[in-house]
């Protein structure tokens, strides 16, 4: 079964229109990286502490959850090269792929969860979920009942960088999805690298890439300004891109791009 549903989930990426930018055969994502962590793993419920109480554990979806499938869908190479020239405003191309591949990342949530109820396994998507919580304001800025990047990393997908995103085999220029099922699965992970180990400035003090990549100085040594963050992403750029680029929310990229860890884990 889990071959079918690796099978299926990367049909879906590469062959749905979907993920097409408007008027052109090229894809807004990369095949996809899957994980598998157990609905019952502790670190579900350390999140509680971590992050928060509000956070919520899979069982709080999905009653009987044995599963939660994590998946990371890179940003395809030409679309980074475009970001990477950029120095204050996000390319169009990457905002296509921040509006328009954030759709089509809900349509495979809902054609996953529609799959394995076909198959007879119970199935949700936490962000299609009433009980889903999207903006909660917390002392360090605006967070989600349902963490995509901590789903991730307790998959064995990534870990985190200075600049708050996650860091995964093929790079942090990415979106992420997940679901919550009763279908039962082996973990990608038996033992998680420390949560900063990815980063080469966690690691070693190296590198600053991000920090110098941003155009909010929202990024620095002593971490990532959500909420300077926001205000330049949300408020900022979407009033001046929305139109004229046409996509509700433009993103920005600019600390994915032109950093060591665009691609890839940096060495």
């Amino acid at each position: 079964m889990r071959e079918h549903l690796y099978n299926e989930i990367n049909r879906f990426v590469r062959e749905e229109p979907g993920n097409r930018f408007p008027g052109s055969g090229q894809s807004y994502f990369d095949d996809p990286l899957i994980g598998v962590v157990a609905a019952d793993d502790p670190l579900f419920q350390q999140y509680k502490q971590i992050i928060g109480p509000f956070h919520c554990v899979p069982r709080e979806f999905l009653p009987n959850a044995a599963s939660v499938i994590s998946l990371v869908l890179p940003i395809t190479r030409t679309t980074r090269e475009t970001n990477r020239k950029q120095t204050t405003r996000p390319s169009l191309e990457w905002a296509q792929t921040r509006s328009f591949g954030d759709d089509f990342i809900m349509e495979l949530r809902r054609h996953l969860v529609s799959w394995l109820q076909q198959q007879g396994y119970a199935a949700v998507a936490p962000l299609l979920e009433p009980g889903y919580q999207r903006f909660v304001d917390t002392p360090v800025g605006l967070a989600s009942s349902w963490s995509e990047r901590h789903v991730a990393y307790a998959a064995g997908l990534g870990t985190f960088s200075l600049n708050d995103g996650l860091i995964t085999p093929r790079g942090i220029a990415h979106r992420l999805g997940s679901l919550v099922t009763d279908l039962v699965l082996e973990p990608t992970v038996t033992e998680r690298p420390h949560y900063q180990h990815n980063c080469l400035y966690y690691r070693n003090n190296s590198c600053r890439a991000c920090i110098t990549r941003c155009p909010a100085d929202a990024i620095s040594s002593s971490g990532h300004d959500k909420k300077r963050c926001d205000a330049y992403l949300y408020t900022a750029l979407t009033l001046e891109l929305a139109g004229p680029y046409g996509t509700p929310i433009p993103g920005c990229g600019l600390c994915q791009t032109k950093v060591p860890c665009e691609q890839q884990i940096p060495g």
